[in-house]
């Protein structure tokens, strides 16, 4: 029951960043927003995976609020669909989804080399 906090509590986090970083950068245009959003977000969690497996000092109900919660509620998959499909043509959405997918790719990696160095210290 506990962890449900924690989960609630990084999911209403999560909500208003992700809300927050949209209205910024989201124009008519390119869904930047979005993006970042995504992006840091699998950085984030690609750090947290490795760096609380390597760590006992990084409480289980922690790393479900943060991963689950906070980063699970501030990332969207559905927005970056919708988003892909309202681009103008299909060279633009093509440009999107590959540097979604990539982008993100390669920034979980990092945030997993990251979290490996900085969680077994």
């Amino acid at each position: 029951m506990k962890q449900i906090w924690y989960v609630a509590v990084g999911g209403f986090a999560g909500t208003l960043l992700r809300f927050s970083v949209s209205s910024l950068l989201n124009g008519q245009g390119f869904p930047w927003g979005t993006l970042l959003v995504n992006w840091t977000g699998c950085f984030f969690l690609g750090w947290l995976f490795s760096f609380a497996s390597g760590s006992k000092r990084f409480p289980p109900e922690w790393r479900t609020g943060l991963g689950t919660g906070l980063i699970g509620s501030y990332t969207t998959f559905s927005t970056f669909s919708a988003e892909t499909l309202r681009l103008e043509g299909w060279s633009l959405q093509a440009l999107y989804v590959t540097a979604s997918v990539i982008g993100g790719i390669l920034l979980a990696m990092l945030g997993d080399v990251l979290g490996k160095e900085k969680g077994t210290a």
